[in-house]
C-alpha cells in the first residue's frame, strides 16, 4: 500500500506545481485552491515513509514530480526541452525504476 501512497504523492506533487503556475502568483482563485489541495502530496509521502526508506521515497517522489511537470510544461505551456534535458529526464526515470526494483 505504501507504494500506492507514494504514487499518489507524486501525482499530487505534479498537481500543485502545475496549478501553481496556472494561478499566476496566486492571483486566480481556482488554480490557487487546487494548489493548496495538491499540498496533500506531503500527507501521502508521510504515509509512504512508514515502510519505504526516506532516501528512496524522496527520490521517487521528486522523480515523479520532475517527469510529470516536465511533460505538462511542454503540453500545457509549450515549454521547450533540449535533447540533453530529455536525456537527463530519461536518466531520472531509469533511477526511479531502479530504486523501485531494488527496494
Amino acid at each position: 500500500m505504501e507504494w500506492m501512497y507514494l504514487i499518489l504523492a507524486g501525482i499530487f506533487e505534479i498537481t500543485w506545481a502545475t496549478t501553481m503556475k496556472l494561478s499566476q502568483g496566486f492571483s486566480k482563485a481556482l488554480p490557487t485552491l487546487i494548489t493548496i489541495i495538491g499540498y496533500a502530496s506531503a500527507i501521502f509521502l508521510s504515509m509512504a515513509l512508514k515502510k519505504i526508506p526516506l532516501g528512496s521515497a524522496y527520490a521517487i517522489w521528486t522523480g515523479i514530480g520532475i517527469v510529470g511537470t516536465s511533460v505538462l510544461g511542454v503540453v500545457l505551456f509549450h515549454e521547450m526541452l533540449s535533447e540533453l534535458q530529455i536525456l537527463c529526464i530519461g536518466l531520472i526515470v531509469i533511477g526511479v525504476v531502479g530504486l523501485k526494483l531494488l527496494a
